[in-house]
């Protein structure tokens, strides 16, 4: 029989504690523990207190995974995302509001029995890589206090690296939801545009907007992408899913060596050789990719004008109230101004050309593999240059959504340094469950340990 002692969050181990007698307060308990355990005062910006969550756990039905697949297990929302009855920030205390309804997603989610533990930190308006533009008490990165967390979605992230949540949700627009996994050694799935609705989100740019999830491990990130998608009337941009079924991934595409960008960091460049050394073999052919077309529209995401998507939402408060944003965030939205009507039909008719030229790459292969992070910034390097680490960090992030693609990034070997590397397979559009099963595949022949707190426990060993 299986303990009724409660020491993983991660969904098999908690609904076999569960099966066997424990109590959902025992998983408060080795929350509240964990939390504190951290010492980082800057993975949460609000969470509800003890009586708001024991009211969570009383209104559960009698625990039954098949009627209710995520009973008991507690997740995080990034703070960009609607919870009712609690205030949403987007990292920006002016901007705060109480939300009135669940997003979508959450409302799902708590549906299927999970369990709310808090609202957590972000890059402002989900604006940048780094995972430390906040006004709040930045997070600090789960293996080494002074590297970047990965952003937008850093509290989430190490959220999950540290065991507290057995997921939670981010957002990704131009790789938040992948950067901040690949640092942390974690699983970040993002899907396909319109899968999963982002009603109830605060936009970064919508035409672009997912809501991502971390975990950490392939099962169980899917396990709520499984509650979490499906067409709703309310978001616009949901989509009904396509009837044709995804190729099988059989056919993997690498970037060109010229095309392994990695800006000098050759611990990365070295844990990405060693991360395909053993992922090649899981493929029937690879096919060397030129990654040229693919850099240029990563480069329209911040140079061209998608960056008046994220001015729309702020306008009326940058007129109103400019230093209630972050200088660094009022900087980058502010380039708004300067794009005409006529730059955004030009960006738009380039993002047609390129992603057309892309196309043919999908008729040779099933699935593109690139680094997550080209590299892992200082805290140090960053308040040198607070710019081009960001910059750098949507190397291989940045392109996927504009070109509406499917990625999932997965945990590789570690780097010689002892830090994570991530890698992130990429798919065309509705492919994130074959994505899902190769990555598992993967997950499973190099069997890192998982996020930072299983890291911790076998160094202890």
């Amino acid at each position: 029989m299986a303990s009724t002692h409660i020491t993983s969050v991660d969904l098999a181990s908690l609904h076999a504690a569960y099966a066997a007698g424990a109590s959902a307060r025992a998983m408060l308990d080795l929350v509240e523990d964990r939390i504190a355990a951290t010492g980082d005062n800057g993975i949460f910006i609000s969470r509800p207190d003890r009586a708001q969550l024991k009211a969570q756990i009383d209104a559960l039905p009698p625990f039954d995974k098949g009627t209710h697949p995520l009973w008991g297990v507690p997740f995080a929302v990034k703070d960009n995302i609607d919870v009712k009855g609690v205030a949403t920030t987007a990292a920006c205390a002016a901007f705060s509001r109480v939300a009135e309804a669940d997003a979508h997603v959450v409302g799902k989610l708590k549906a299927a029995g999970a369990v709310f533990i808090g609202k957590t930190n972000l890059d402002q308006f989900a604006t940048g890589l780094v995972g430390v533009r906040s006004p709040y008490q930045p997070p600090l990165n789960s293996f080494d206090k002074t590297r970047v967390p990965g952003g937008s979605s850093s509290g989430s992230a190490i959220a999950v690296a540290h065991g507290i949540a057995t997921f939670a949700l981010g957002t990704d627009t131009a790789g938040s939801g992948r950067v901040p996994a690949g640092l942390n050694n974690l699983v970040g799935l993002k899907p396909s545009l319109g899968l999963v609705s982002t009603a109830g989100v605060v936009p970064a740019c919508r035409t672009l907007d997912c809501v991502s999830v971390f975990a950490t491990q392939i099962a169980d990130a899917e396990a709520a992408f499984r509650v979490m998608q499906g067409y709703d009337p309310a978001d616009p941009y949901s989509r009904e899913p396509m009837t044709k079924q995804p190729r099988k991934i059989t056919r993997l595409g690498i970037p060109r060596r010229e095309d392994r960008l990695f800006f000098g960091d050759n611990v990365m460049a070295a844990a990405f050789d060693a991360a395909l050394e053993r992922l090649l073999p899981l493929a029937h052919e690879t096919v060397e990719i030129d990654m040229t077309g693919f850099f240029a529209v990563a480069r329209l995401l911040y140079e061209g004008p998608w960056v008046a998507e994220r001015h729309s939402v702020v306008r009326d408060l940058m007129t109103r109230d400019p230093g209630a944003l972050l200088p660094v965030t009022r900087a980058i939205i502010g380039k708004a101004a300067g794009f005409s009507a006529t730059d955004t039909f030009e960006a738009l008719y380039r993002l047609a050309a390129l992603k057309r030229e892309s196309e043919a790459v999908w008729s040779s292969i099933d699935a593109l593999v690139v680094p997550t992070a080209p590299i892992f910034p200082t805290l140090a390097d960053l308040e040198a240059d607070p710019i081009g680490p960001n910059s750098r960090l949507g190397t291989y992030t940045n392109f996927v959504n504009l070109l509406d693609l499917a990625a999932l990034s997965v945990p590789g070997p570690f780097r010689a340094d002892g830090l994570p590397a991530g890698i992130t397979l990429i798919g065309p559009r509705e492919s994130d469950l074959e994505l899902a099963r190769f990555g598992q595949r993967f997950e499973q022949l190099i069997a890192v340990p998982r996020g930072a707190l299983d890291v911790a426990a076998l160094e202890q060993t």
